[in-house]
């Protein structure tokens, strides 16, 4: 055997050592962008994968916010809120499919890039809101909460990037939240963010994206 046939050979367990090395890696990365309870990316995660879809003109950003978790958590338990949120988070998954993303940001606010193949993303996001309001299976039927949508047409803003679609859907989806009656769907217009708004700090007036309003 010749000098370079050995030296193969003697590398074949390196070789073999690294690859699973890489794999494991690549394991632990991929299960640091997954949450836990959900399965869904966390917000790194679905930051990567979302900024890479909205190079595409049909994308459309959602955000979706539990009505009154705090409530369900308090009144039924923890265990009761970890089931609504993994139900929550595999609908939306199913809903958005292979060719979109969807995330949990954090507690019980998630997000998502989906594709609008037809311009129909109302009727989907209705739907959709339709779908994440089923009572979830196994639980107390007393247990029940709307999730409200709000959402933005990347295409609109153009210069914005995914952190200015998020802002915009999420002044979106506030909105949403307090309209307990009445409209439940805005098109293009002014959105107005009030002192009071459900993040810290919201103030003044940004342009509107479509909305879809969903009463608690």
């Amino acid at each position: 055997m010749n000098t370079l046939a050995t030296i193969l050979i003697s590398g074949l367990p390196m070789a073999g050592g690294w690859a699973a090395h890489v794999r494991w890696l690549r394991g632990r990365l991929n299960t640091a962008r997954r949450d836990p309870l959900t399965g869904l990316r966390t917000r790194d995660g679905f930051t990567r994968r979302a900024t890479v879809l909205l190079k595409d003109p049909r994308a459309v950003v959602v955000l979706a916010d539990v009505d009154k978790f705090k409530h369900i958590n308090d009144t039924y338990g923890h265990a009761a809120g970890d089931a609504l949120l993994q139900a929550t988070a595999a609908r939306l998954a199913h809903h958005v499919g292979r060719s979109g993303v969807a995330g949990r940001l954090g507690g019980d606010e998630f997000a998502a890039v989906l594709m609008d193949d037809h311009g129909t993303a109302a009727d989907l996001l209705t739907m959709l809101h339709g779908v994440l309001a089923r009572p979830v299976d196994g639980q107390d039927s007393a247990v029940h909460t709307t999730v409200s949508l709000g959402w933005v047409r990347a295409a609109d803003f153009p210069a914005d990037d995914l952190s200015g679609l998020l802002r915009r859907a999420d002044e979106a989806m506030y909105t949403a939240k307090q309209a307990r009656a009445g409209m439940r769907r805005a098109g293009l217009g002014r959105l107005f963010a009030t002192v009071i708004g459900r993040r810290a700090g919201r103030t003044g007036t940004h342009d509107a994206a479509p909305v879809v309003a969903v009463a608690a």
